[in-house]
């Protein structure tokens, strides 16, 4: 199988958003669909991040121009620190 594209990953946190409004899950898979859409916002911002980046690279090679700051939103550590706390009671 191949790489998954941005439009892959998007696909699938739709998905997952899906599932969670029906309010009908049961609590051990809504926790688990949660646990996704919050993996999958890291990795589209990290995307997103990366694509900048690499944008600022291109266009100071072409530019001749000195190195900027790039400012990269940590977006991974916000969703893990959610993540922090949570009680869950599993099911018997």
């Amino acid at each position: 199988m191949g790489s998954m594209t941005r439009d892959d990953l998007e696909k699938m946190r739709a998905w997952a958003d899906a599932k969670l409004a029906t309010g009908q899950e049961p609590p051990w898979a809504w926790y688990q669909y949660m646990k996704l859409r919050e993996t999958l916002d890291a990795i589209l911002a990290g995307m997103a991040a990366t694509r900048s980046m690499d944008h600022s690279r291109q266009s100071e090679q072409h530019s001749g121009s000195h190195l900027r700051l790039v400012d990269a939103n940590d977006q991974q550590d916000t969703a893990l620190s959610h993540q922090v706390g949570v009680a869950v009671q599993l099911p018997m």
